[in-house]
C-alpha cells in the first residue's frame, strides 16, 4: 500500500469517526487499553529490537530512555487511555451561540479537524497518546514515528488497529508510514487535502524541517530550553527541590530545567547547596563567572544559554536583578516553561505577567508542564506558538469548530 492510499483511506474513515458516539470512541478505547495490557510482552520485545538498534547506532542517553517501553510505561499508557476515557467528548461541545433580531439561531460548535498527522522520533509513547486523543476527539491518525521506534510502532499500531476493527470502528482511522522512511513523512507534508492538520514532535531540526517544508498547516510544537529564577527572597528549603526535580525526575523531556538564574544578592546563600546537591545527583553544570565562585562548573560560553541538553546538564547564571532575569528569558527562551521561585507577590505577579511563554508558574517544578498533569489524560504535545493552541494539546485542542445557522424561510435585505 502506497502512502497516497494510506492517506487516502484515512481521510475516508474521518467521517465515520466523526459521527461516532461517545460510547463507541469509549468502548474501542477501552479494548485498545486492554490489549496493550494483554500484549505487554510482544511490545516490549519489539522495543528491545529498537532500543538495542539504537545503542548501535549512538543515539544519546536521553533518546535512548524516550525510547524505552518497559511493563511499567505500558501500564501507564493504559492508564492514560483510561483517563482520555473519562474526559468529556469535546464534538458537538457548544462554545457560544444567540439569536439575531431577525429570529435566525446562531451557534457555534467544537468539531473534529478530520485527519491529523503527526511526525515524530524515538516516542512510542506519542503513537498511543496521539491515536487516543485522536481517536476520543473524532479525528483520524496519521504517524510517522521515525526508525528509531519502527518495531515498536509497529506493534502498537497494530494492536491499535486490531482494537477499532474489534470495536465496529474503521481501523484505517489510525495509520503509519514508518514502513516508507522519510519519503513517508515528505508525503505527509506534501498532503494538503488529505491530511488537515501536521503536528511535528521531536528534535528542534525536525519541527524546524516540518515547519519550513509542510504545505499543510501545522501546529509547532517547541523544543524547550527551560528557565527557573530564583530571586532574593526564595527560600532554600523550597528552591532545592524545586530545582533537583525539574532537572533530574526525567532530563530528557521538553519540561525538564535547563537554565538556572539566581539574584545576585542570594547566590551565596543558596548556590552552594544547590550546585552540591546537583553535583550529587550526576548533573554537569556549566556557570558564569560569577556563579562558578559557588559551584563546581565548567565555564559557560556564548552557547550555554541557547542549549537544550536534554540530559544530566544544566547552565547557571547570576543576574543582578528580576529586570535582568527577565531579560535573559526574552533573549533565550523558547517560549515553553519558565517558573520563579520567589516569597515576594509582587515579584511573582510580575513574573507572570511579563514573560511571553506557553506556561509560566511561581513555586513549583517545571515537570509539571504536561497534559497528564493538566488532566487532560494525554498531549499530543506542548505547543508553543500562538494560533490555534498554546501550552499542553489534549482533546479540546485536536477540534476546530462550525456555525450551526437555522432559520425559518428569512432572507437578507
Amino acid at each position: 500500500m502506497s502512502v497516497q492510499s494510506i492517506l487516502i483511506r484515512a481521510k475516508e474513515a474521518s467521517p465515520s469517526l466523526a459521527a461516532a458516539s461517545t460510547d463507541a470512541k469509549n468502548a474501542a478505547l477501552a479494548r485498545i487499553a486492554q490489549l496493550l495490557l494483554d500484549n505487554s510482552n510482544a511490545i516490549v520485545s519489539a522495543n528491545a529490537i529498537d532500543l538495542k538498534r539504537g545503542k548501535e547506532n549512538g543515539l544519546s542517553q536521553g533518546l535512548l530512555d524516550r525510547l524505552k517501553l518497559d511493563e511499567v510505561r505500558i501500564q501507564g499508557l493504559a492508564r492514560s487511555i483510561e483517563e482520555i476515557i473519562a474526559l468529556p467528548d469535546p464534538v458537538g461541545v457548544s462554545v457560544q451561540g444567540k439569536t439575531l433580531p431577525n429570529g435566525i439561531s446562531l451557534q457555534q460548535v467544537k468539531v473534529p479537524f478530520g485527519v491529523i498527522g503527526c511526525i515524530y522520533e524515538a516516542r512510542p509513547n506519542v503513537t498511543v497518546d496521539i491515536a487516543a486523543l485522536a481517536l476520543k476527539s473524532g479525528n483520524a491518525a496519521v504517524l510517522r514515528g521515525g526508525s528509531a521506534a519502527e518495531k515498536t510502532n509497529e506493534v502498537l499500531v497494530s494492536l491499535i488497529q486490531r482494537g477499532l476493527k474489534e470495536s465496529s470502528l474503521p481501523e484505517s482511522g489510525v495509520a503509519t508510514v514508518d514502513e516508507f522512511g522519510r519519503d513517508g513523512a515528505t508525503e505527509m507534508m506534501q498532503a494538503r487535502g488529505l491530511i488537515d492538520v501536521l503536528i511535528p514532535r521531536g528534535s528542534a531540526a525536525l519541527i524546524q524541517s516540518v515547519v519550513q517544508n509542510s504545505k499543510v498547516p501545522v501546529i509547532e510544537t517547541g523544543d524547550g530550553i527551560v528557565h527557573m529564577f530564583l530571586d532574593e527572597s526564595a527560600d532554600l528549603d523550597m528552591a532545592l527541590p524545586l530545582v533537583i526535580n525539574s532537572k533530574t525526575h526525567r532530563p530528557s523531556v521538553c519540561n525538564s530545567l535547563e537554565t538556572l538564574l539566581v539574584h545576585a544578592s542570594a547566590a551565596e546563600r543558596l548556590l552552594p547547596a544547590i550546585g552540591k546537591a546537583l553535583v550529587e545527583a550526576g548533573v554537569k553544570l556549566h556557570g558564569c563567572e560569577i556563579s562558578r565562585k559557588y559551584i563546581e562548573a565548567e565555564p559557560a560560553t556564548d552557547e550555554t544559554w541557547k542549549t537544550e541538553y536534554l540530559s544530566l546538564e544544566l547552565s547557571v547564571r547570576v543576574v543582578d536583578d528580576l529586570d535582568a532575569a527577565l531579560e535573559h528569558i526574552a533573549k533565550f527562551s523558547t517560549q515553553h516553561t519558565e517558573s520563579i521561585v520567589t516569597g515576594d507577590l509582587a515579584n511573582a505577579e510580575r513574573f507572570l505577567a511579563s514573560v511571553d511563554s506557553a506556561a509560566v508558574m511561581v513555586n513549583t517544578s517545571t515537570r509539571f508542564t504536561d497534559g497528564g498533569e493538566f488532566g487532560f489524560g494525554a498531549e499530543v504535545g506542548i505547543s508553543t506558538q500562538k494560533l490555534h493552541a498554546r501550552g499542553p494539546m489534549g482533546l479540546s485542542e485536536l477540534t476546530s469548530t462550525k456555525w450551526l445557522i437555522r432559520g425559518n424561510g428569512q432572507v437578507r435585505s
